[in-house]
C-alpha cells in the first residue's frame, strides 16, 4: 500500500550557495540573482508547468496565499556532506552519529537567522502563523507575498484545471543570503501523496474469495486451463509472519531493543485490537504493553479529498508487517494531520526531531512529475538530518511500473526517488510446504479473465494492471553508492552525467502472493463492525518488511543504528547476502489462478476467475544482477547476520 502522496503502497504508493543546495542536488540549474539585482533567487520555486503557454494572467492581489519559508540553517553543505560522510562505510566519520539537539545545534537555523526571517516576512505584510526548527508559516494576500518574494503570481492551466503558481523563481533579500533555503505554497496546485494498495475502507468489509494455496503450488487449479503450457496453482491466502522470516533468513533474530517508526496520514481507531487480535492468530508474538506507541496530531484535514478512512488499512497493513517479520520491535506509528505534503512532512520531521525511531518506514508517495523542486528540498533537508542521526528512510517505491499506463509517461515516484532514502521495490515470492524459500520474480501482474465456457482465458496473458516502481529518475543525480553496481544503460537513461535509478532492494509486493492482514471493518449488512481478514500487497507491503529485515540487522549489529542503509546495502551486492530475482527464475513463464467474489465480500454477486501472470512489470524487468524492478534483489540467508560485528 502506499499514499498518492500521499500514494499508499498496496494492492488487493554541493551547492554553491547553501540556500539552493536542494535544487542543485536535483540538476535544476539555479536562477542568479542578476535576475533580480539585490536578490537571491530560490531555484525551483517556478514549477515546470508554470509556462507562458498557460499563463492566463495575474492572480487577484486579495486572493489568499498560506507558504511556508524553510531555513537553510548555518551550514546546509556541511550538513549533506557529513550526512553522506556518516553513512559511508569508507569514511572515517562513518558511524558517528550525533543527537538531535547536536545536529540541530551544528547545522540548524541561528535565532538571528530565524529573527531576521520573520521580520522580512513580517515587513512585507504577512503573517507569521507558526514557527519550527524548520520553517515559518505565513498568511497574507498575494500583494504581500509578491512583495516578499520578489516575484508575480499568475494563474496557469495545468491539464484541466487553473492554479496559481509564480511568473519566475522567488528570491529574498541579498540580506538573507544563506539563511533560506526555499519557499513552499506559492503556487496551489495539490501536493498530496497517496499510497498504492487499493484498501478497503473500515465501513466496507473485504474478502478474498477461495480456493486458495496455503504456500506456493499447494493447491493446483486442475479444473481450469492452463496457463503457459500447464497447469497452475491457486493464488495464496496470504503468507503470514512465520513464512516471511524464513524467505528472508531471520534466523533467531526478533528486532529486540530497535525502534521502527511508521508514518501514514490519520489513524485507525482500531488499531491496537487488530494488530493484538492478527497476532494472536497467526502465532506472532504477543503485543506487550508499550510496544506499540502513536504520535498524532491535534486535529485532522483534508479528510474528503484524501479519502481519510482509506488509510486505516495502509497502517494496519504496515503495522502488523513490520511486527510479523520483527516481534520485539518497538513501534511508534506517526499519524500525519492529513494526506498532502506539507503534513506528511511534518510527520517525518516529528520522527527527526525527536529522535522516536532509527528506522522509519514509509508507504506513499506520488509521481516523480508531481514533485516541485522546493519541496524535494525541503524533503531532502528532512532525510539528511536523519542520517547524521543515525535514521534510515525507507519508501515504497510504487505500484503502477513505469507509471506509462498511469500517466502516459515512464517516470519513478517520489520520495523514492531522493538519493537520501532507500527505495523499497516488490517480487512475487514463492515460499515451499516447509517454510523455505523457493525463488521470487519481479512483480509485475498481467491478468486475463476466464472465458464463457469455461475452456480458455479470454486474450491471455492480458492487460498489465499493476508491478512495482521503478526507473531512472529525470531530475535526481546519480548517487555514489550506485555508481559501479547500476548499469551505464539504466543510469544515463535521461542524462550522460547519469541519474538516480530506483529501486535500491525489494521484498514480497505482488497482491497473489501476497500477505494476510486483519482489520475492524464494517460487515455486509452496514451496521455490524468485526475484525476480519484479507490477502493484501503492494510495495506498502515490501516497505515495511524491508524496514522490519533492517530492524533483525540492526539487532545483530548490536543494535548500534544502521542509519542511511544505502551505502551498506550497495557495498554488500555481489557478496552473496541476496537473492538475485529474475522474471523467469524456473526457467518459464509462471502465473497463478485467482477467485474473487465480485461484491468484494461473498459469493451472492458471483465469482470472477482469473489468471494473473508473474514476472511482467510494464517496460521493466527483472534481471541477472541489478536491476530497475528490485534492485541489488531481496534479503537472503546471510543478509541480516552480515551485519553482526560489523
Amino acid at each position: 500500500m502506499r499514499s498518492n502522496r500521499a500514494k499508499l503502497r498496496t494492492v488487493s504508493m554541493a551547492a554553491t550557495l547553501p540556500m539552493i543546495a536542494g535544487a542543485l542536488a536535483l540538476g535544476i540549474p539555479a536562477a542568479h540573482a542578476a535576475d533580480n539585482p539585490g536578490r537571491n533567487a530560490l531555484a525551483g520555486t517556478k514549477p515546470a508547468w508554470a509556462t507562458a503557454r498557460a499563463d492566463k494572467g495575474a492572480t487577484s492581489d486579495s486572493s489568499r496565499v498560506s507558504a511556508r519559508v524553510y531555513f537553510a540553517g548555518k551550514d546546509a553543505a556541511g550538513l549533506a556532506a557529513y550526512a553522506k560522510a556518516v553513512s559511508d562505510p569508507s569514511s572515517a566519520s562513518y558511524g558517528k552519529y550525533l543527537s538531535a539537539k547536536q545536529a540541530q545545534a551544528r547545522y540548524g537555523a541561528t535565532k538571528a537567522q530565524v529573527a531576521a526571517v520573520k521580520s522580512w516576512l513580517r515587513s512585507a505584510g504577512l503573517k507569521v502563523t507558526g514557527t519550527t526548527q524548520h520553517y515559518v508559516s505565513v498568511t497574507g494576500d498575494v500583494a504581500a507575498a509578491e512583495k516578499a518574494f520578489g516575484t508575480q503570481l499568475h494563474n496557469y492551466t495545468k491539464g484541466s484545471k487553473t492554479y496559481r503558481a509564480p511568473a519566475k523563481a522567488a528570491s529574498v533579500p541579498e540580506s538573507l543570503k544563506g539563511a533560506v533555503l526555499t519557499v513552499t505554497g506559492l503556487d496551489n496546485a495539490p501536493h498530496k501523496s497517496t499510497h498504492d494498495d487499493q484498501l478497503p475502507p473500515p465501513e466496507t468489509v473485504f474478502r478474498n474469495s477461495g480456493p486458495f494455496s496455503s504456500y506456493f503450488g499447494s493447491n493446483i487449479a486442475s479444473t481450469l486451463p492452463d496457463a503457459y503450457g500447464s497447469k497452475i496453482p491457486y493464488a495464496i491466502k496470504g503468507y503470514t509472519g512465520k513464512q516471511l522470516r524464513a524467505a528472508y533468513g531471520a534466523g533467531s533474530y526478533t528486532g529486540k531493543g530497535v525502534r521502527i517508526a511508521i508514518t501514514d496520514a490519520y489513524a485507525s481507531p482500531s488499531i491496537a485490537f487488530d494488530a493484538q487480535t492478527y497476532a494472536g492468530k497467526h502465532g506472532d508474538a504477543k503485543w506487550t504493553t508499550g510496544q506499540l506507541h502513536q504520535v498524532l496530531p491535534k486535529k485532522y484535514t483534508n479528510t474528503k479529498d484524501c479519502s481519510a478512512a482509506g488509510w486505516y488499512g495502509e497502517e494496519t497493513l504496515d503495522v502488523e508487517a513490520v511486527h510479523a517479520v520483527a516481534p520485539a520491535a518497538d513501534v511508534t506509528y506517526v499519524g500525519a494531520a492529513s494526506c498532502m505534503d506539507n503534513d506528511l512532512l511534518d510527520s517525518l520531521s516529528k520522527v527527526v526531531d525527536n529522535h522516536l525511531a532509527d528506522i522509519v518506514s514509509n508507504s506513499w508517495g506520488d509521481i516523480e512529475a508531481n514533485q516541485t523542486p522546493d519541496l524535494a528540498a525541503a524533503y531532502d533537508q528532512v532525510f539528511q538530518f536523519g542520517a547524521v542521526e543515525g535514521i534510515g528512510f525507507y519508501f515504497s517505491s510504487g505500484d503502477n511500473g513505469d507509471e506509462v499506463a498511469n500517466t502516459k509517461t515512464k517516470q519513478v515516484d517520489t520520495p523514492a526517488n531522493s538519493a537520501w532514502v532507500t527505495a523499497v521495490g516488490g517480487t512475487s515470492l514463492a515460499v515451499g510446504k516447509s517454510n523455505n524459500y523457493q525463488w521470487e520474480t519481479g512483480w509485475g501482474t498481467e491478468k486475463a479473465v476466464l472465458s464463457a465456457d469455461g475452456k480458455s482465458w479470454t486474450n491471455f496473458p492480458g492487460a498489465f494492471t499493476s508491478g512495482a516502481g521503478g526507473g531512472t529518475s529525470k531530475t535526481v543525480a546519480e548517487p555514489f553508492y550506485q555508481k559501479g553496481v547500476v548499469p551505464d544503460a539504466l543510469a544515463t537513461a535521461n542524462s550522460a552525467d547519469g541519474n538516480r535509478v530506483v529501486p535500491d532492494i525489494a521484498a514480497i509486493a505482488d497482491p497473489n502472493t501476497g500477505f494476510l492482514v486483519g482489520q475492524t471493518q464494517t460487515l455486509p449488512d452496514g451496521k455490524t463492525q468485526a475484525y476480519d481478514e484479507y490477502r493484501i500487497g503492494g510495495t506498502s507491503l515490501a516497505a515495511p518488511v524491508i524496514a522490519a529485515v533492517q530492524a533483525l540487522a540492526q539487532e545483530a549489529h548490536g543494535g548500534k543504528a544502521l542509519g542511511f542503509a544505502n551505502p551498506e546495502i550497495y557495498a554488500r551486492y555481489g557478496k552473496g547476502v541476496y537473492h538475485d530475482v529474475v522474471d523467469k527464475p524456473t526457467g518459464k513463464d509462471l502465473a497463478v489462478a485467482r477467485v474473487d467474489f465480485v461484491n468484494g465480500y461473498d459469493a451472492t454477486g458471483g465469482l470472477a476467475t482469473s489468471v494473473r501472470s508473474l514476472g511482467k512489470d510494464s517496460s521493466l524487468s527483472a534481471v541477472k544482477g541489478y536491476d530497475d524492478v528490485t534492485g541489488v534483489g531481496s534479503p537472503a540467508n546471510g543478509y541480516v547476520e552480515s551485519y553482526k560485528g560489523h
